[in-house]
């Protein structure tokens, strides 16, 4: 029988998904319809729902790829014209941690490079 070295949580509370979305500098919880945004600069880079323990990141049409690669049951485009501007549904029931820090990082800084850019 295999066993692993490293061990890796699934399920990322709606508190940790919270606490990684505000850990990043300049940035501010706010309400945003029925979901709560995560701004840097008055920009959304994140958005989290209560109700359904889904969140949703920018990210740049090559990163989503490439994210979205992983398994369609826990990271897809949102289902919409959004999802094809990069928004990115991610299942907390079934992300490990570490990718989802690896996905808020990346839409962190897209956001804020696009900012600089404008």
């Amino acid at each position: 029988m295999l066993t692993h070295k490293y061990e890796y949580t699934f399920m990322v509370s709606i508190k940790n998904f919270k606490q990684l979305a505000l850990s990043f500098p300049e940035t501010a919880e706010r309400p945003h319809f029925e979901k709560t945004s995560f701004r840097v600069r008055n920009k959304i880079f994140a958005t989290l729902s209560d109700e359904t323990n889904l969140g949703v990141v920018k990210l740049s049409e090559i990163d989503q790829s490439v994210f979205c690669s992983f398994d369609k049951s826990i990271i897809y485009p949102v289902d919409n014209k959004w999802g094809k501007q990069g928004w990115t549904v991610i299942n907390l029931k079934k992300v490990r941690k570490d990718m989802l820090v690896d996905a808020l990082t990346t839409a962190y800084k897209e956001v804020v490079n696009t900012k600089k850019k404008n």
